[in-house]
């Protein structure tokens, strides 16, 4: 053991004579680098000197060191030299930086664990905050450029034209809106249809080359009718009229449907222009979409006849199929279907007129007016739109790559939360739109390559705007979901999680009412509907009966059509309706969100919010302002050096004199001499006046600019704390100086509050503990006044016992009697006078508990009187 402690004191003599011998001369003669605290014990790591280490040491962090003052320090010759950067075993590897990069692109509150640091945690929030308000600003560039008001315009014109036109030359009668019999339909397919599908006068007569519609929209093809029948021997007659009834055409479903020939189908004259319109089509053959109307549900298929591209042709058609009975009886819906095409707006409008012809006779007419975008790619706009397009499937593989980190993380526990599967409902939603979208650009490619290869063929373009319509609501879907999203990250704030809260708390006594409630509902529901079912159009199908009352509930109603239905039960249903539901159930209804609100607000008024925004930029306000002063302090300190410095006034600092009035102000070496290097341009170690010049106009020049920012970063601050609402300083109410540069610290009025509120439960509980204390002082009162009795009780005794003897009555029979009374006097007096006390005590001591004492609990010196011992 001697022999290894003499080999490890040699090593470290060696070692440290070759670090001495490294050293320069003038500090290995100065004895700078002895350690005079130094114990024989080995270093953990070599000294090093440098500029950084000393700026660290001043400036608090490397962020804070000023750019003059970072790379350069002087030496003896008056070299300058930058500082050598750290060995490679200090810095980090580049995979590091990668993965820590990647880890802090996909970390949220989620997947950290910030065991306490309040600071990273609102770091985290923020950075998903901002990140996901891109994503949301993306998407409604996304979503307001795939809609306009000239959509809206553009099929005004088109509804206008077609469906407000008159029926017959002017005459003032019914348009297609009105439209009540087959005559009507007609009337209505050989005027307003074919004056508008076809323009060939211009207002002056002139003819119109291209015959576009409204001389701006080109029709797509060719347009289509198409009707569907239902078979003579669809419906089963009575006994009764079989003999009188011998057809029957029962309402449209697809069993019933009529495929067979007829009119000149059955003929057989196939010369005649509408040959095809008597022949029943498959959709699969017509390439036909199905179509949900007023009264039921339509199939693909039936008997088709397509117009051509001049009116002249198309005109002909029609007067064939009119004059030929084409549609009849069994006829149960025809389609109008064609589809335009305006240039200047780059918009389809996809047109569906529907006449349907219930078993009961007349007609009743629809439409479905359709504008959409088909082609996407065409302006600048749209190639904008496109950028946007790819940035926003760049953010959904961000989160899906994020979400499946979480579920990584939380398995199934994931799902748990609501605003999980929110993540999870708008990525899903994402998903089907992209995958749409490209879809539509390769269909709408492909119909139209068809449609310019045989241009008088019908286009079909029923479906893809369908499918656009079904896109852009669920596009619409989606933002909404998005926008409920925020929530997510804006929940840190109390006063955000009210509706929440609000919600959670009262929904068992929600799902309670709506028991209630909608029994009471569907049961005048009903009975609505099978009261004026027949009579008011609101009320002539169970569901529209709903709608209806759920309209009377807003104020929404029609009482006279109730009243023309049914005089007696109508006013009868309404106000009864209106008592039980609007005033009583609606009402309790909104009594349930009322008190759990205020419960809710109550008790979030009590909370403290473990943390606030403000506070953290706030904090980071501070931590800047504070930054920039020690700046300009240091800048400060070195200016008055600078006119200090020169003692001996001959307009010259030597470097000694600048050094000395430095280190007195706290300054490091290395900075220093770092300082006096950027301006000793002839390294003499001396400034002269004009470098002394140049250094004070440096350093004004920087002194000026951190005043500046100064200003303005207590100017953001004073705006910020202007237009806060969740934070009050109490320092702000009871303070009257605006201008005091230090950061305040004031208490907020949210933590004055719940101080004052413990205050007072101290001041109860105090209270309490007093009234305590009194009725015990109370109690050893009594207990003191009963020991002065018993004294005075003994020497009555005593002295009675005293004078008998002195008397000469020495009678022990006489004596026993005696004082036997006396004691009995004395404890019945006493008796009495404790148990005044003693109620005295209880009423003014809530501890007593309002028992009475009974006689044997009398103090124990009343109970060892004097005549227990005689005894």
């Amino acid at each position: 053991m001697v022999d290894r402690r003499e080999d490890r004191r040699t090593s470290l003599a060696a070692r440290e004579e070759m670090e001495l011998g490294q050293r320069p001369g003038s500090a290995a003669r100065s004895g700078a680098w002895d350690n005079r605290g130094y114990d024989g014990s080995r270093p953990t790591s070599p000294a090093r000197l440098d500029a950084s280490a000393y700026a660290r040491d001043s400036y608090g962090s490397p962020a804070a060191i000023p750019s003059e003052m970072e790379s350069e320090m002087y030496v003896h010759g008056g070299t300058v030299r930058a500082v050598q950067p750290a060995g490679p075993e200090q810095q980090t590897g580049c995979w590091n930086k990668f993965k820590r990069f990647i880890r802090g692109m996909w970390a949220t509150r989620q997947t950290e664990e910030f065991h306490g640091d309040k600071e990273q945690y609102v770091k985290t929030t923020l950075r998903e905050l901002f990140t996901y308000i891109i994503f949301i600003v993306i998407l409604c560039i996304l979503t307001f450029g795939m809609m306009g008001s000239t959509m809206f315009y553009f099929t005004k014109v088109m509804e206008d034209l077609f469906l407000d036109s008159s029926l017959c030359c002017g005459s003032g009668s019914n348009s297609y809106r009105g439209m009540t019999s087959m005559a009507d339909w007609w009337k209505f397919t050989r005027g307003p249809l074919l004056d508008g599908l076809y323009w060939t006068k211009w207002y002056n007569q002139n003819n119109v080359s291209g015959a576009y519609i409204y001389y701006e929209n080109k029709m797509l093809g060719v347009p289509r009718i198409r009707q569907i029948k239902v078979r003579n021997d669809s419906c089963a007659v009575h006994e009764d009229f079989k003999d009188e009834i011998l057809e029957c055409f029962d309402s449209y479903s697809e069993a019933v449907e009529e495929t067979e020939p007829f009119g000149l189908g059955v003929k057989g004259d196939n010369t005649t222009v509408t040959w095809d319109a008597w022949f029943h089509k498959d959709s699969d053959e017509i390439d036909g979409s199905g179509h949900r109307g007023k009264l039921t549900s339509y199939a693909g298929n039936g008997y088709v006849q397509d117009l051509n591209l001049t009116r002249p042709a198309s005109e002909a058609k029609i007067l064939e199929l009119f004059n030929n009975l084409w549609t009849d009886r069994g006829t149960r819906v025809v389609f109008i279907d064609f589809t335009v095409y305006n240039a200047n707006i780059n918009l389809f409008c996809v047109i569906r007129l529907t006449a349907e012809f219930p078993p009961t006779g007349g007609l009743i007419p629809s439409f479905n007016f359709r504008t959409v975008k088909l082609l996407r790619y065409v302006t600048n706009y749209d190639f904008f739109i496109m950028a946007c397009e790819g940035l926003y499937v760049l953010f959904i593989i961000y989160y899906i790559i994020e979400e499946a980190l979480e579920i990584k993380r939380h398995r199934l526990g994931y799902f748990k939360s609501f605003s999980n599967i929110l993540d999870i409902t708008v990525i899903m939603l994402s998903l089907a739109a992209v995958a749409f979208n490209v879809y539509r650009t390769l269909k709408v490619e492909e119909l139209l390559d068809q449609l310019l290869e045989s241009p008088e063929t019908y286009a079909d373009f029923e479906f893809l705007a369908w499918a656009q319509g079904i896109y852009n609501d669920m596009v619409a879907i989606t933002v909404f979901f998005a926008w409920i999203k925020v929530f997510k990250y804006i929940s840190f704030n109390k006063t955000m999680t009210q509706l929440s809260s609000t919600l959670a708390r009262c929904a068992k006594d929600i799902a309670g009412f709506l028991v209630m409630f909608f029994i009471i509902f569907f049961a005048y529901a009903q009975l609505g509907y099978l009261v004026f079912g027949t009579q008011v159009k609101d009320f002539s199908t169970f569901p529209d009966a709903i709608f209806t009352l759920f309209r009377i509930i807003l104020g929404d109603f029609d009482f006279n059509a109730l009243e023309e239905a049914n005089r007696v039960l109508g006013p009868m249903f309404f106000i009864t309706y209106i008592l039980l539901v609007f005033f009583v159930l609606l009402n309790m209804f909104l009594a349930i969100i009322n008190d759990t609100y205020s419960e809710v607000k109550e008790e979030i008024a009590q909370q403290k919010s473990e943390f606030e925004i403000g506070d953290y930029f706030k904090k980071g306000y501070n931590k800047m302002l504070s930054k920039l002063q020690f700046k300009r302090d240091k800048i400060v300190d070195i200016q008055k050096a600078l006119a200090a410095a020169d003692v001996n006034r001959d307009k010259q600092v030597d470097f000694e004199e600048w050094r000395q009035d430095l280190k007195a102000r706290g300054h490091a070496d290395a900075e220093i001499e770092a300082v006096f290097a950027k301006y000793d341009l002839d390294g003499d170690r001396v400034l002269d006046a004009d470098e002394q010049i140049k250094m004070q106009a440096d350093l004004e020049g920087q002194k000026q600019e951190l005043s500046e920012e100064i200003e303005d970063v207590e100017k953001a601050r004073e705006n910020a704390a202007v237009h806060s609402k969740s934070r009050a300083s109490f320092h702000d109410m009871t303070s009257g100086d605006e201008d005091d540069d230090r950061p305040m610290h004031g208490v907020s009025f949210e933590e004055f509050t719940v101080l004052s509120r413990r205050v007072d439960r101290m001041e109860h509980s105090i209270g309490s503990i007093v009234s305590k204390i009194d009725a015990v002082l109370v109690k050893l009162e009594a207990m003191e006044r009963a020991k002065l009795k018993r004294r005075e009780t003994m020497g009555k005794l005593l002295d009675s016992i005293t004078e008998d003897e002195r008397a000469g009555r020495t009678d022990d029979d006489l004596k026993r009697e005696q004082m036997e009374r006396l004691v009995r006097e004395e404890l019945e007096r006493w008796d009495s006078e404790a148990s005044i006390s003693n109620a005295s005590g209880r009423g003014n001591s809530p501890a007593s508990g309002g028992r009475p004492r009974s006689r044997g609990s009398r103090p124990p010196s009343a109970d060892h009187g004097p005549s227990g011992s005689s005894a």
